[in-house]
């Protein structure tokens, strides 16, 4: 198998915009609707790519299928292997691939350079060393005359759906674990953003073997409910709203796959009042607006302590309007365009409708950008109580509402008051009081004086309506596992 083989890192063709799906281990044209792939910088169309046709979908499956057989079988060092040789891929290829990510989703150049390539390129290499690395229960015998020892084995076929704020690093967190735990996958990029998936997808036939590894383009109405629906497709792993994962599972119920869910977030941020608050001015200003608010651990539900909430409010609001985006010059952009002229006006909406709360205060922002792109100013909201719409509801966009709060048992209560459980902070310089308040917040994370710190190391996953399953960590691996039992007789007993 080319897993067996010595690693190499395939360079990608000559820079291009790319639009060939991977179908069991070939480079083949989109049979379907043809969509446009849109720069959300500037408005205009990129290129137009043809979307996976239900035949296809069903070659997909079928070779994914097949090739289970082989890869299933394989050693972990034959699978990490594979897995650092993308890695070397995606570092030998950063530059082309950071461009890439840039025109396609409007994120500033610089900022794909240093924080979403690297993160790629880590997540391999992590899975790679982690599925070398397992632990399991100890094999002995615990009926007389028999021994028995646990398996970790792949589940089979999974389907990938992804977003489209994090297009590789995304396609990373489900590919990886899924490829290292010896399953074969058929990944499905958002309709937005296929680009540097397909980009690398040259890259992937040559290291994996083919059908092990299998990317279709196309929506989630034509592509993506016949992956789910498809009686061989084992598990499906989204990472996407709550509407999107409530009708993947109805669906995949009727087959009873595995699920495995990342269903976005409404991170709160309690701010007590010893918080250096420097800090959080920082924190809050880096991470409530990252990505122009495109992600679901963004900072953006803050409840401020009394004794703090009113110079939070004033130095917080002179920060984010200090937020530099739609600049000429690439190093000078600090945020980019949200995705799509639906997604910044699905953000100027819940912004008017907040504003015509009248206790609900604009602090800086709450406008549509009147230049090129889908740039929606970075704004901030005071005044917010804890049952408006703009602080129970994710918005996914450049906004941050701050709520106060007198006793901290009720900022608590207030942080856990909501549908979401994915991502939660703490900011106080009294670490007892911090571990407190962390050992009672329902969220999958909880920071304690910074926010959005991700480590491959570390689970990231909800609770409640944010879903469930890990991604990243061994414990993302298990996901994409099942344990068995075996058990074997002895025949013969000595004396």
């Amino acid at each position: 198998m080319q897993a067996e083989s010595k690693r190499r890192s395939p360079k990608m063709p000559e820079p291009t915009l790319y639009s060939a799906l991977l179908i069991d281990g070939q480079l083949v044209a989109g049979e379907g609707l043809v969509e446009a792939i849109i720069n959300p910088a500037s408005g205009e169309v990129l290129t137009r790519i043809a979307e996976a046709s239900l035949e296809q979908v069903e070659s997909a499956v079928q070779a994914a299928h097949r090739a289970f057989a082989g890869w299933s079988r394989t050693t972990p060092a034959q699978r990490a292997t594979a897995l650092l040789a993308i890695a070397d891929a995606i570092e030998q290829n950063a530059e082309q691939l950071a461009r890439l990510e840039s025109l396609n989703c409007g994120k500033p150049l610089h900022l794909a350079r240093q924080d979403d390539i690297p993160a790629t390129a880590d997540v391999f290499r992590f899975f790679a060393g982690a599925v070398r690395c397992q632990q399991g229960q100890l094999a002995g015998e615990y009926v007389p005359g028999h021994t028995s020892m646990v398996r970790r084995d792949p589940v089979g076929v999974v389907a990938s759906i992804a977003p489209w704020n994090y297009p590789l690093m995304m396609a990373a967190w489900k590919i990886a674990p899924a490829l290292a735990a010896g399953n074969t996958l058929i990944f499905k990029p958002s309709e937005h953003t296929p680009l540097s998936i397909l980009a690398l997808a040259p890259a992937l036939a040559q290291i994996l073997p083919a059908g092990v590894l299998n990317i279709l383009c196309g929506g989630g109405e034509g592509v993506g409910s016949q992956l789910v629906g498809h009686p061989r497709v084992r598990m499906v792993s989204l990472t996407g709203d709550i509407v999107t994962g409530q009708k993947i599972l109805q669906s995949a119920a009727r087959t009873l796959k595995r699920t495995h869910l990342e269903l976005g977030g409404k991170a709160p941020v309690i701010v007590c009042n010893d918080a250096d608050l420097d800090a959080v001015i920082q924190g809050i200003r880096t991470h409530g607006y990252y990505n122009a608010g495109q992600d679901c651990t963004a900072a953006c539900r803050i409840y401020a302590q009394a004794g703090i909430h009113d110079r939070l409010v004033a130095e917080l609001g002179d920060a984010v309007a200090s937020l530099r985006f739609a600049r000429k010059k690439d190093a000078d952009n600090e945020i980019g365009p949200l995705i799509s002229a639906r997604q910044r006006d699905r953000v100027a909406s819940f912004v008017e409708r907040a504003l015509g709360q009248p206790h609900i205060e604009r602090v800086t922002g709450a406008a549509v950008h009147s230049g090129a792109g889908f740039y929606y100013q970075p704004t901030l909201l005071a005044g917010c109580k804890q049952g408006d719409e703009i602080v129970q509801r994710e918005v996914f966009g450049p906004v941050v509402t701050v709520t106060r709060f007198d006793q901290l048992s009720q900022a608590v209560d207030w942080a856990n008051d909501s549908e979401y459980g994915l991502a939660s902070s703490v900011w106080t310089q009294n670490l007892d009081k911090a571990m407190q308040v962390a050992g009672r917040l329902q969220y999958g994370c909880t920071w304690i004086n910074t926010h959005f710190m991700l480590a491959s190391e570390m689970p990231h996953g909800g609770l409640k309506r944010s879903g469930y399953g890990k991604d990243l960590s061994s414990d993302s691996l298990q996901d994409y596992s099942v344990v068995r039992h075996i058990m074997a007789r002895h025949g013969l007993q000595l004396d």
